[in-house]
């Protein structure tokens, strides 16, 4: 592999992984020595050098890693610093409910609850960083079992899980009835 492509491979890498890598691993996934594969980090230090480039490759012990360069900090402040802001339909407050009360929870669980496939659903909030994964379900086909994050937590203003409002044991038997009606009512159509 030539020197360009050396180099084009490990900012591949680089890119993708986001954090250091050490050198011998480079080394070892390019097949190429240790001496190949500083030429082609002082090739893209090079390249970087120039005023054109808003990424630069900095080195961390026997690592190294892409890095914005400090100039474009002022850029990266902006963007950062925009609020977040999540559309949350009916749907996605439904399946969101549904896990912060159940969980942990998977969701064939929460599909039987809402009676919907939810795979959009809690693959959005997911995405939204307001539910992550809390393991695997000790069951056939283990499957994954779901939970709200911090970020929930921020977004909703409570301290824990705990802090959620807790169902009035009448309102619960009303939307059981109300279920039970519509249920009755597609049953007749």
């Amino acid at each position: 592999m030539n020197k360009k492509e050396g180099a084009a491979a490990i900012e591949a890498i680089l890119f993708t992984m986001g954090n250091s890598v050490e050198i011998a691993k480079l080394s070892n996934a390019l097949e190429e020595t240790k001496e190949e594969v500083e030429e082609q980090i002082a090739y893209l230090e090079d390249k970087y050098k120039k005023n054109d480039s808003g990424i630069e490759l900095i080195r961390l012990e026997s690592a190294v890693q892409l890095c914005t360069k400090k100039a474009q900090y002022p850029y990266l402040i902006k963007i950062a610093s925009t609020p977040k802001k999540y559309n949350l339909t009916d749907s996605l407050l439904e399946t969101l409910s549904i896990i912060a009360y159940k969980q942990p929870v998977t969701k064939l669980e929460v599909e039987r609850i809402r009676s919907v496939n939810s795979d959009h659903a809690v693959n959005r909030l997911v995405e939204f960083g307001l539910v992550q994964e809390l393991g695997r379900m000790d069951a056939p086909g283990r499957p994954i079992l779901f939970g709200t994050t911090e970020e929930f937590l921020r977004c909703f203003g409570v301290r824990s899980i705990e802090d959620l409002p807790s169902l009035d044991a009448v309102k619960v038997e009303e939307f059981k009835q109300e279920a039970e009606h519509e249920v009755d009512v597609k049953l007749d159509i």
